[in-house]
């Protein structure tokens, strides 16, 4: 057999970077990549199988009219027909004969590619695709791992035949293509057998961002991100910098493979499973290729890559052909705030808010808020100290308007003398306040909406009920606000000041000592897993099989009740006693935005916690607690022996207050969201309604309408009128959270200044540093004491929990109670927001991990898997130590 390459016909097979590759010749991805390997990049070798070869082979078999026929004769809206048809061609196609002379073309440039033990991908590559106005991406087939010359015929033919899918044929016809004028030519390169696949794309095709680059990354080939197997990494860069903007690590359970006879999907070793495919150097390396492809092609592109030993390859580039409009762009850049003199905080209850506001919470809940703090400034005569709509939002976050009226106002100079004994008296009821008005008003009102059968109510009236619920969830907020939380921080301040001017000697312990080891509810929640893993232990192959299980999985199998593999009475005990578990924590919220969901209904999030737990070395928290007990106690004792007289009293009893409201603080705060449960039921019911009208797509899509939509939606649903169609207000608003989410919202505004008020800077009582100096070393609040180098682990959601390992390092914008579970598997915590006294540092103390809390920028700054070291006595995070 001739091997030289004059001896293949130019007819039927081209070279891969030939320059007669043209849009007729080899079809849209064969052209591409032509054009890519031409100008140097980085693609896999290989040929072309022209569209001429696909015509000859469909002459000599007589078939172009048969085909024209069946396509003729179909409705392309009914999908039977299309269907069948699809499979009528399928077969002409199997039964006919490759012409000999395009066989001899194709096998002799596969010998001179590497013959027969070269495996090989052969992709389909239509003269209707990969343009820039249409995209006609996963129509046609592509087979993997081929090898010798019999499967590489049949791979061409399979090929041939699938430009007649009925997706393909509806697609086109929709598009007013006519069926004569399509042909199809093959594609035939080396296999990259990739440790690594996934796609690039040169502007964020969420945002619609010119300026960044967001990459998906996924193990193994290709065809797991395709087909949507696996939830891949995304990582977004910044075009000028190379910056990490962000990085997401998805949920990659599952990795496709090469086989002896192709490609099957394996499960991906569990210590891969939650680590990043890229590196940081890798992400920048990826970035610049796909810039000298965005270059090469003069707009945004679609770019399918392979990673191998090190080594990216490029497999196929086509332009985005859906990129957002340029107004939904990037983050917000000016911060401009509503009044030009004003000024604005993010700290108190907006730590709970770390995200932009979904906008049913942020019309209908922050309306709650401001009516609750209303009515508390007025029973208590402070209404002209705060603004009407004192809770607002800015770039879609959350901030406290905190622009006081003018000290010449008459009415406030009159309110002022009234406010130290106003305070007094405020701090003073705080925990009967709680215990006997603010929890059972909101526990009534639960129990009252509990009673009533969401599934047959109308809609209107479960959106009363929605709005009665976020009231009283606001009330209470409000009553431990003005309580609980200030009684708290001021308690542990006072008793702290006192222990270390007046008590401290050298030896003695830290004030921390007699702070910690009460058994507060977060705690409480973390040992009822704990308990629960200690059943485990007892069914040795339920905890196996838990062990292996994704968070998916895992919420699949909870919610239906069953396992394959487990026998059906064992899971069911699982269950109840996991039930039981939520019951009492399920309420706890991991964001007050309601839009998020609660462990009540994604308990996916607490599986790490609990597969920790099930490792025989786990630390048991009941142990913990006791030796903290039990310092606290010793310490006490110690020193209530050495004091005598007025400096003993003062001593004990600034000390039981401070240690009363340490844990009545977590207590309060746990309850936030005791209605949020069976509010998110009641919405995603209207959702539900408002899904079947066909106004929005998704249940979920409730939480993306207006309050007043939403009043809007449900009065018509319930009066069988036409719904409006919110679809497109729903992926609008979509994308532009999505792009909100990725800015960093300044602590006060404006930000030049906007600390000071009064002449006095109060950027020192701040949830979080309001800039950083330097790009190695991040300055916080240092919360919880002690040193520890390790790996960080970007958290940005109960979603991402998964991605936790034993020993990683927290990084977060906030954590709330529902976040306690990861405490336990974290060797120290970073946030974004908070101080010495938030839940972060609370829980960080009785874990005995060092904690830096209010960096303002850690979770955009760091990123997952880099090494840092967290300095919690001096406040530093040391980037890369």
């Amino acid at each position: 057999m001739d091997h030289e390459p004059s001896a293949i016909s130019t007819m039927f097979v081209l070279p891969l970077a030939t320059a007669d590759a043209s849009l007729e010749a080899v079809g849209g991805k064969g052209a591409s990549l032509a054009r890519l390997s031409a100008a140097g990049l980085p693609v896999p070798p290989g040929f072309h199988v022209t569209t001429t070869a696909y015509r000859y082979f469909v002459t000599t078999n007589n078939l172009q009219d048969t085909l024209l026929n069946i396509v003729a004769t179909i409705d392309v809206n009914d999908p039977t027909m299309l269907d069948s048809a699809s499979t009528q061609i399928a077969e002409l196609f199997a039964r006919g004969i490759t012409p000999p002379e395009v066989s001899k073309a194709i096998r002799q440039a596969y010998a001179q590619l590497g013959g027969e033990k070269l495996a090989v991908a052969v992709r389909s590559s239509a003269t209707a695709e990969d343009l820039p106005e249409m995209s006609f991406a996963g129509q046609q087939e592509t087979y993997l791992n081929i090898h010798g010359e019999a499967m590489l015929l049949d791979a061409v033919k399979r090929c041939w035949a699938s430009l007649w899918t009925a997706r393909a044929i509806g697609y086109r016809a929709r598009n007013n293509i006519a069926p004569a004028t399509v042909s199809l030519a093959v594609v035939v390169q080396a296999l990259v057998p990739a440790d690594a696949s996934g796609i690039l794309f040169t502007a964020n095709p969420l945002t619609g961002a010119r300026d960044q680059v967001m990459v998906n990354a996924a193990w193994g080939l290709g065809e797991a991100i395709v087909g949507g197997l696996v939830t891949p990494d995304t990582v977004v860069v910044d075009k000028a910098t190379g910056k990490l903007i962000m990085q997401q690590i998805g949920t990659k359970d599952v990795m496709t493979v090469c086989t002896a006879t192709g490609t099957q999907e394996a499960p991906v070793p569990a210590e891969m499973r939650s680590k990043a495919v890229l590196t940081r150097a890798q992400a920048a390396e990826l970035t610049y290729i796909g810039l000298r492809i965005e270059e090469l092609y003069g707009q945004p592109m679609d770019i399918e890559w392979a990673l191998q030993e090190g080594r990216f390859f490029v497999v196929q580039a086509r332009p985005i052909t859906a990129l957002p409009a340029r107004s939904t762009q990037a983050s917000p850049v000016v911060w401009t705030t509503p009044n030009a003199k004003g000024h604005y905080a993010r700290s108190s209850v907006i730590e709970l808010l770390p995200d932009p506001l979904s906008p049913l919470f942020a019309t209908l809940g922050v309306a709650a808020w401001n009516r609750a703090m209303n009515a508390f400034a007025r029973k208590w005569g402070v209404s002209s100290l705060i603004s009407p709509e004192m809770l607002m939002t800015i770039n879609g976050y959350a901030y406290y308007d905190v622009t006081y009226p003018p000290l010449q106002n008459v009415q406030m100079l009159l309110v002022l003398p009234r406010l130290v004994p106003l305070m007094r008296g405020i701090l003073r009821t705080a925990q009967q306040r709680w215990e006997q008005e603010g929890r059972p008003r909101y526990v009534a009102v639960i129990k009252r909406w509990q009673e009533v059968d969401v599934q047959a109510e109308v809609a209107v009236q479960l959106v009363n009920g929605v709005r009665e619920i976020t009231s009283a969830a606001a009330s209470y907020y409000l009553t431990i606000q003005s309580g609980i939380l200030p009684a708290a921080y001021l308690s542990e301040t006072v008793f702290t000041f006192y222990y270390n001017r007046s008590i401290k000697q050298h030896d003695d312990p830290p004030a921390l000592t007699l702070l910690l080891g009460y058994d507060s509810v977060p705690i409480q929640a973390e040992k009822s897993l704990y308990d629960l893993a200690q059943w485990l232990r007892t069914q040795s192959r339920l905890g196996d099989i838990l062990r292996s299980m994704s968070g998916a999985q895992f919420a699949d199998a909870y919610s239906s009740a069953k396992f394959a593999g487990v026998k059906p009475q064992i899971w069911s005990e699982f269950c109840q006693h996991f039930t039981t578990h939520l019951e009492h924590f399920g309420h706890t919220i991991y964001d007050l935005d309601f839009a998020k969901a609660v462990p009540a209904d994604d308990p996916a999030a607490l599986l790490e916690t609990l597969k920790f737990f099930l490792n025989e070395d786990a630390p048991s928290p009941y142990q913990r607690q006791a030796a903290s007990a039990a310092a606290r106690e010793e310490a006490m004792q110690m020193l209530l022996d050495r004091l005598h007289g007025w400096q003993r009293s003062l001593f004990q009893s600034l000390l039981q207050r401070a240690q009363r409201f340490v844990k009545l603080r977590e207590d309060a705060l746990a309850d936030v969201g005791l209605g949020w449960p069976l509010l998110r039921r009641m919405l995603r019911e209207v959702g539900r309604r408002i899904m079947v009208a066909r106004a929005i797509k998704e249940v979920d899509d409730v939480f993306w309408l207006t309050a007043d939509e939403l009043a809007e939606a449900v009065l018509a649903f319930d009066n069988n009128w036409s719904v409006e169609n919110y679809q497109g207000r729903v992926a609008e608003r979509h994308a532009l959270w999505t792009s909100r989410q990725h800015s960093t919202p300044p602590v006060v505004l404006p930000v030049k200044g906007g600390a000071r008020f009064l002449g006095i800077d109060y950027s020192k009582w701040l949830p979080a540093k309001t800039e950083q100096e330097t790009d190695d070393v991040l300055k916080g609040i240092g919360a919880s004491p002690g040193r520890i180098s390790a790996t960080a682990r970007v958290i940005r959601g109960p979603a991402e929990f998964y991605q936790m390992q034993p020993g990683d390092i927290l990084v977060a914008r906030i954590t709330t109670p529902a976040w306690t579970p990861l405490f336990a598997l974290a060797a120290g915590v970073v946030t974004d927001v908070g101080g010495p006294l938030s839940h972060s540092s609370i829980v960080a103390r009785e874990y005995h991990i060092p904690a830096v809390l209010g960096t303002g920028v850690a979770t955009a700054w760091l990123y997952s898997g880099q090494r840092i070291t967290v300095d919690g006595d001096k406040g530093l995070v040391e980037i890369g130590n």
